[in-house]
């Protein structure tokens, strides 16, 4: 799934708030979030990338910063939604909002470095033009 965010493309997949993602807080566990960021951008590679880019590359994040801003609760519908920031030679930036879509509340926002690895050799590799060009749409710098 996608819908458009300020004229760039935003991949979204739904998130089910299960009983054990909930802390002794009564609301979803800080580490959870993260857990939903990883399952949006692997989604969102999955469902882009070609069977021969999957075979031949994988990703690993170097970075992760969230800012949490409102808490999710058991039965809360909810979407993860990611898209791409800057890029350099190395190094991708994955932009991503949990929100809860009843009331349309960003419940957190994530900022994740990612590196391009070789499945060959297992060393982190420049990114070619082609993965670039592969998620332009979702690219938004700033």
């Amino acid at each position: 799934m996608s819908f458009a965010k300020h004229g760039l493309q935003v991949f979204e997949i739904p998130i089910e708030v299960l009983p054990q993602d909930i802390d002794d807080n009564d609301h979803v566990n800080n580490v959870v979030y993260l857990k939903w960021i990883f399952d949006v951008a692997l989604a969102h590679w999955n469902v882009s990338a070609p069977e021969r880019m999957k075979a031949a590359y994988g990703w690993v994040a170097t970075r992760h910063e969230i800012d949490y801003r409102r808490e999710a609760l058991l039965g809360d519908p909810i979407v993860a939604r990611t898209w791409i920031g800057t890029v350099d030679s190395r190094r991708f930036e994955r932009l991503t909002e949990i929100v809860r879509t009843s009331d349309d509340h960003v419940l957190c926002r994530g900022r994740s470095i990612w590196t391009l690895l070789s499945r060959e050799t297992g060393k982190i590799i420049r990114i070619p033009p082609e993965m670039v060009e592969l998620f332009s749409a979702y690219m938004h710098a700033g």
